[in-house]
């Protein structure tokens, strides 16, 4: 899915405005709709529009529960978020490859339908197609990059609270290099587990709101930014600039 964000997914499906010297001149103008193709078009237009605009509310519900993650303060709740973030983002990825694959399909259409009488490269009805393919493709990839933002920020978040365990555990700030070793292997997890164990759960939890200043209990975000890694980015996170914990 690594393509849906990059430029080159949408200058691959749009057509550039054609020039003056490649329009047909005294192309006619089709009598209806249904004779040059438009009705169909049309229809393979709007069930791609319902399948972004699905996309649009999972990822506004994404939102809520991450911003919801923050104030829960039972594990049973951020559990029930957390499976609920897993299931939408699971649905984000299966709708996009969906619409990926529609919008590749119909601009192949928009080409073959050149060869119509009357559809030739920069008449009304290829204008008309190109157009709403360009605009529809536009907003998914904007679409597409709003999500891969989100992931982002849940990212840094889960780096911070990765790093304030280890700081509570170890009691020495970890560098960049150990902060992505943990969250790649998962051992942010288990590390954070194994000072429960030995040190007893409240005086962990305690030790993380005072010293690390962290007003969510345990932090909350556990391992939601790694299932969000899966859709748009395969491989390691990709490194940002982190923020200060003390920023919390």
């Amino acid at each position: 899915m690594n393509d849906l964000l990059t430029d080159s997914f949408v200058s691959d499906a749009k057509i550039q405005p054609p020039s003056e010297g490649d329009v047909e001149m005294g192309a006619p103008l089709p009598r209806s709709n249904s004779d040059m193709g438009l009705e169909a078009f049309n229809k393979q237009i709007q069930e791609v529009e319902k399948q972004v605009q699905k996309v649009s509310s999972l990822l506004k519900k994404l939102k809520e529960s991450n911003e919801e993650s923050k104030t829960v303060t039972k594990a049973s709740a951020m559990k029930a978020i957390k499976k609920q973030m897993d299931k939408d983002v699971d649905e984000v990825g299966k709708t996009a490859r969906n619409v990926k694959a529609k919008l590749e399909a119909i601009n192949k259409e928009n080409l073959a339908n050149r060869k119509k009488p009357g559809c030739e490269k920069g008449t009304g009805v290829d204008r008309s197609r190109m157009n709403m393919t360009n605009a529809l493709t536009k907003k998914f990839k904007e679409l597409m990059t709003e999500f891969q933002t989100l992931r982002q920020n849940i990212q840094d978040e889960y780096r911070a609270v990765v790093e304030r365990r280890v700081i509570t555990v170890t009691g020495t700030r970890p560098d960049e290099e150990t902060i992505e070793r943990l969250i790649e292997t998962g051992d942010g997890e288990q590390i954070f587990q194994k000072a429960i164990e030995e040190m007893g759960r409240g005086q962990v939890i305690s030790s993380l709101r005072t010293k690390q200043g962290c007003s969510r209990p345990m932090c909350t975000l556990t391992l939601v930014p790694l299932v969000l890694t899966d859709l748009l980015g395969h491989g390691s996170p990709s490194r940002s600039p982190r923020r200060d914990p003390r920023q919390h």
